[in-house]
């Protein structure tokens, strides 16, 4: 009875454990990893094809999107997750796939002509639709037999549309162990879907920590908040367009801007894109009906039962081709613009960031975690220009973030769910977090709860019957050599992007007080004739 973690080791992507018992082997999540990677991880340590079965929390893309790849390298076992999750998998796995076989097209087109090898996808869309044979969707709180002697249970970790915590139950050769896979838990009190459900008592726990060392604070009124943003873009004639990921994040979204538009809380009339075709389909999903009512919040349902479709209203359009998403910045009229990625660094929301960032009358609205190194992370930090399209692009547009909504547990409500439990784990392992992160949560869960707690790196082995360390791995750090600088950033270049970055603050000093303006051009005046030689 075995335990090895693959991947999400001290990192926040890539999820992926080995759980060997009863002569069967299953891996929980199998995802891409996404962003820097900060260690190299190992191998899953068997063949594809000798792996039995899949057990997937979400649908996320950093929980399943290596599915296919497993299955195009001989996997063939069932996968086991909820019916909303093998719904969203039907269009996020294909939706990679289409990545996938894009960027092989376009690396071979400068392949050939470089005369080099050619570049082999990850994985086609044809895996990606084997893969989606294989799906064996289950409700919540069933017990499912997988093989004689383990069963899961499903719970809802409250973090996306059929997001669960899997709960095993084993018994080999007369020695029983449970042990439970928080998956991502979410945040409390969100638009459309449910809180967190609390654990049972287990022997084992294996839990998330995107934000374990971080509160979100008091709960905020997300409308009041949105609906400020709003009244100030449009009263200055802008965009607000808002970053965010196709699936979840845009769905609460629309949730919230429907009311809005129910309760005329803005001041003006105004349209709504969606421009992006993943999430377009993800919201046809949403709206399904009621086939996914299990997995919607009370509020949700209630408007569901009058006949109201909670995401959808007058004035929403869903561009799916180029040319939709082309014609969107044609069109002057105050709008808002959600388009993917949330971190911005794919996708047409680059498009639309390269219309409006220069555009001191727009907005800039953030809903969701940024990583450190990606453009979001860039504007967040006040960042004056970013490069997008090999192009610099200064930044004069209201830079915003919602606060608190994201979609994964703080420190409190991860605490909250983990103390539930009545009787004290055996152990508690920390995953899915950044790297101080897992070993900061692990202390704090030895400090306020007395649970044994540890953060493994990828390739550590834990037996569960005598919940020993039988293999440790050694971490291997990821040293990424600088790129070679084409713009030749020299000291000169820095002082030119400084005086870019002036400019921008001047524009955006536009409308202040003549005193303070007064202040500032004497101040600049001051450094011209101290370096005007």
């Amino acid at each position: 009875m075995k335990l090895t973690f693959i991947g999400a080791a001290h990192e926040v992507t890539g999820s992926c454990s080995l759980l060997e018992a009863c002569g069967k082997r299953i891996l929980i999540d199998c995802g891409m990893e996404q962003g820097a990677d900060i260690y190299e991880n190992c191998e899953i340590p068997i063949s594809p094809s000798l792996i039995d079965a899949i057990c997937l929390t979400h649908a996320h893309i950093d929980h399943s999107g290596m599915i296919p790849a497993l299955v195009a390298k001989g996997f063939s076992g069932p996968i086991y997750a909820t019916e909303a999750t093998h719904h969203l998998c039907t269009i996020m796995l294909r939706d990679s796939a289409h990545i996938q076989e894009f960027e092989a097209e376009w690396r071979n087109r400068k392949a050939a002509r470089a005369g080099k090898e050619p570049y082999v996808p990850v994985y086609t869309m044809a895996d990606a639709l084997k893969a989606l044979e294989l799906f064996s969707p289950h409700p919540y709180g069933e017990y499912i037999e997988l093989f004689d002697g383990i069963r899961i249970k499903l719970s809802d970790a409250g973090h996306l549309l059929g997001s669960a915590s899997i709960r095993f139950e084993i018994n080999e050769d007369g020695e029983e162990r449970s042990i439970i896979f928080s998956g991502d838990l979410g945040n409390v009190d969100r638009p459309l879907i449910r809180d967190p459900q609390m654990p049972e008592n287990a022997d084992y726990v294996v839990i998330e920590s995107t934000y374990g060392n971080r509160l979100h604070g008091e709960r905020p009124d997300y409308l009041t908040q949105l609906v400020d943003i709003l009244n100030d873009t449009f009263a200055r004639g802008g965009n607000v367009v808002i970053p965010a990921f196709a699936v979840g994040r845009t769905q609460e979204l629309l949730y919230l801007l429907r009311e809005i538009k129910e309760k005329k809380l803005v001041s003006r009339d105004f349209p709504v894109y969606v421009d992006s075709p993943l999430a377009v389909e993800a919201t046809n999903i949403y709206a399904r009906g009621s086939s996914l009512y299990g997995y919607y919040d009370k509020e949700t349902l209630a408007l569901l039962e009058k006949g109201s479709n909670p995401i959808k209203f007058e004035g929403l359009k869903l561009s799916v081709t180029s040319d939709e998403s082309k014609l969107i910045n044609f069109d002057e009229t105050p709008k808002v613009i959600i388009s993917a990625s949330g971190m911005c660094e794919a996708g047409r929301i680059r498009h639309h960031l390269k219309h409006n960032l220069w555009r001191a009358d727009s907005t800039v609205l953030f809903v969701g975690y940024q990583s450190v190194g990606t453009v979001g992370r860039k504007l967040t930090d006040g960042e004056g220009t970013v490069r997008l399209f090999n192009e610099d692009i200064t930044v004069r547009a209201k830079i915003c973030s919602l606060a608190g909504i994201s979609g994964h547990a703080d420190r409190k409500i991860l605490l909250d769910w983990l103390g539930s439990m009545d009787k004290a784990p055996r152990k508690v392992f920390i995953n899915h977090g950044d790297d101080t992160v897992c070993d900061e949560f692990a202390a704090e869960i030895k400090s306020r709860l007395g649970f044994e707690s540890y953060a493994p790196f990828s390739g550590d082995e834990f037996d569960l019957l005598s919940a020993e360390c039988t293999a440790k791995a050694t971490a291997v750090r990821i040293v990424k050599k600088p790129k070679p600088d084409t713009r030749a950033s020299t000291v000169f270049d820095k002082l030119l992007a400084a005086g870019k970055r002036l400019l921008a603050v001047i524009e955006k000093n536009r409308g202040g007080a003549n005193k303070d303006l007064a202040k500032f051009t004497n101040q600049i005046n001051d450094l011209c004739n101290k370096y005007d030689r």
